[in-house]
């Protein structure tokens, strides 16, 4: 073994700490399931590359500017303070020298998929680096955090299809409220260490017991969304089973969280199986449309071919 192996091994282990790559595959099966819709089946080789790299940057460059904006204020936070920048296991310059690597990355990806993307991958990268900062001046943190996480429905159709059909918009408003919902339980482990360091959330102004209940509507409105957008795409019984299950996951985290709003990684790990959920009813809908299929219109007649 030679000598430079385990530090190489221990820098790449705090890259991955620090990127959280554990949670890079929180919203990818969103991502994945739109792109199956976008491309109303399986999307050529270049524009799946393409899609997921463009995603992987951008979930990149977030964090690592998120957590550059963010140090003073995790180093004072018990939850936060042993993460890379605090503890000094990376220095500010290279978080920052990551986010403008995954940016280019970002703006690379888009340009190469249609002019469209390109055009506004921009904008997607001021949502993703401004969100840092609302923190420390609006309780509406969660909901901008939602409408970050919206981006990818958008996004995805427009790397595709090079245009936003307007069905598409019902999923947008559904990841909103989604990602709210999300944000919004990640936020209340964080209520104390918020008032202490001056920090604003929706759990902070609203406390836990109408966090709970506002997680419980978002979820409701962003279930009830979903179904409005497969109806509107005319996707068949297996999308709405796997709605259904999204539901129950839904139900059972709410009524826990109910018990004890101050947990934090179980959070994490429901949203994923949610996510999963959403992903296996998209594909079994899109490829295998004669199982359960409704009335009305179809995926073929909303997003055309191009």
């Amino acid at each position: 073994m030679s000598a430079g192996g385990p530090p190489v091994r221990a820098r790449a282990r705090e890259l991955g700490r620090f990127l959280e790559i554990q949670n890079l595959g929180l919203n990818l099966p969103l991502a994945l399931a739109f792109l199956v819709l976008a491309a109303r089946g399986l999307p050529s080789l270049p524009t799946f590359v393409l899609v997921v790299v463009a995603f992987v940057a951008a979930r990149n460059a977030g964090h690592s500017f998120n957590r550059w904006a963010d140090r003073v204020f995790d180093a004072a936070n018990p939850r936060t303070r042993g993460r890379a920048l605090p503890a000094g296991a990376l220095s500010s310059s290279f978080a920052l020298a990551l986010t403008a690597a995954n940016a280019a990355v970002l703006l690379a990806a888009a340009y190469l998929l249609n002019s469209l993307a390109f055009l506004l991958a921009p904008v997607a990268l001021a949502l993703l680096l401004g969100y840092s900062y609302s923190k420390r001046v609006t309780s509406l943190t969660t909901p901008l955090l939602g409408l970050v996480e919206a981006v990818v429905p958008a996004a995805v159709f427009i790397a595709v299809r090079g245009a936003l059909p307007p069905a598409v918009l019902l999923a947008v408003a559904a990841i909103v409220a989604w990602g709210t919902a999300f944000e919004t339980v990640h936020s209340l482990g964080d209520v104390e260490s918020d008032r202490t360091l001056g920090l604003f959330s929706l759990p902070r102004r609203l406390g836990p017991r109408r966090s709970v209940r506002l997680v419980v509507g978002l979820h409701a409105a962003a279930l009830g969304l979903l179904a409005a957008f497969g109806l509107a795409l005319g996707l068949g019984g297996p999308y709405y089973a796997g709605l259904a299950v999204m539901a129950g996951i839904a139900a059972v985290s709410d009524v826990r969280l109910a018990r004890n709003p101050a947990q934090v990684r179980v959070p994490f790990e429901r949203h994923f199986a949610m996510a999963l959920a959403f992903l296996v009813g998209v594909l079994v809908a899109v490829f295998a449309p004669a199982v359960g299929a409704l009335p009305g219109a179809s995926l073929a007649t909303v997003v055309p071919p191009s």
